[in-house]
Formats: C-alpha cells, structure tokens, sequence
C-alpha cells in the first residue's frame, strides 16, 4: 500500500530541519532542502523497518493541513 505523509521543513542557522506532521518522531536535519528531504526520506523507511521488527503499528497519514492568514504588525514597522 503506498500512504503518503506530510514533511514541515524549517529553515536553520546551517540548513534545513524536516519533521513528518503524522509522526514527528521522524525528524532529520540537512544542509539544504533537497538534502533535508532526502534524510527524512530515509529517516521514514528505516522507523518503518524498527517499527515493523518490534510489532508496533505505524501511524498513518490523517492530517489536514490548512494555512491560517493573519496580518501582524512587525516590531520594525511600529513608531
């Protein structure tokens, strides 16, 4: 069966942080994007595996993912 799951990157200092939203014990850091990308890949396959040897059920992709927009004013925009 093929799921999918949602990846939430974060821009770093030095690179990039990636984090599935259904499982964030799959986290990863990169130095850009696509290398982000593909450790969180691999970081996905390899829990499947643990979690598979160890029995336990791996969470499956139910998130809805939704933008929220909001104007805020930036503390050096004021005065």
């Amino acid at each position: 069966m093929l799921f999918s799951y949602t990846a939430r990157y974060t821009r770093l200092n030095n690179g990039y942080m990636g984090q599935l939203v259904e499982w964030p014990e799959v986290v990863t850091e990169g130095i850009d994007l696509d290398d982000c990308r593909s450790l969180l890949r691999d970081a996905l396959n390899e829990m499947i595996l643990a979690y598979q040897a160890l029995g336990q059920e791996i969470p499956l992709s139910n998130a809805l993912i939704e933008q929220i927009p909001v104007e805020v004013t930036l503390v050096s925009q004021s005065a």
